[in-house]
């Protein structure tokens, strides 16, 4: 007797979920840390090869690119994708003035705690704060008060990220922070949206 498959039907709560990952991934893509992966992976392979000065034209000149890239196709740029830009010019363009390093490392603190302003400030401000905004996307349906668990929580991380960046900044070597800033800094942000995920998972479905 021939076997049939019959496809499972998917929950609502299931396929809410299974949208969450990536419109969180997606909402990062608005932020620092991913938007900067291209560039920095240019930044890392230029300090490996020849020296941290290098290292800032390249991240420079990739980010002013990736912002020409996204004019050309036609894709919005956010706010937090100039201030990002906006920033590396300007640290950079002190550390080459000054040809001293510890002002491009100062500049993913100053990014961190930027956007953690700017997600604190969101909570008081409007009907949805950043995080609710960012998830809007897949049309997720959660409870107040897991909005604003899950917007504090980003607070908290990008305080501490930017603590953690200066840390390892002021008591390591240049090498070691490189190695940080790329894997890093962009690790601990994609573990921490995982985890986000996974507590949005328990409240999916029940506005």
């Amino acid at each position: 007797m021939a076997l049939r498959w019959t496809p499972r039907t998917t929950p609502r709560g299931d396929k809410e979920i299974a949208h969450s990952i990536p419109v969180l991934r997606e909402g990062l893509l608005k932020m620092s840390q991913l938007f900067e992966l291209i560039p920095l992976v240019g930044f890392f392979i230029a300090y490996k090869t020849h020296d941290i000065y290098v290292a800032v034209i390249v991240l420079m000149v990739l980010m002013g690119l990736g912002l020409v890239v996204h004019r050309v196709q036609k894709k919005t740029i956010t706010n937090m994708q100039w201030v990002s830009f906006i920033l590396v010019v300007i640290f950079g363009g002190i550390t080459l003035l000054f040809r001293n390093e510890i002002f491009i490392k100062w500049k993913p603190t100053v990014l961190n705690w930027s956007f953690g302003l700017a997600f604190l400030i969101s909570q008081f401000i409007g009907k949805k704060n950043l995080t609710e905004r960012i998830m809007s996307a897949a049309k997720i349906h959660a409870p107040k008060h897991v909005w604003t668990r899950l917007n504090l929580s980003w607070v908290i991380f990008f305080v501490l990220s930017g603590a953690l960046n200066l840390f390892v900044a002021y008591r390591f070597s240049t090498d070691f922070w490189v190695n940080f800033k790329l894997f890093g800094l962009f690790g601990l942000t994609f573990l921490f949206a995982i985890g986000q995920a996974v507590y949005l998972k328990k409240h999916l479905g029940n506005p």
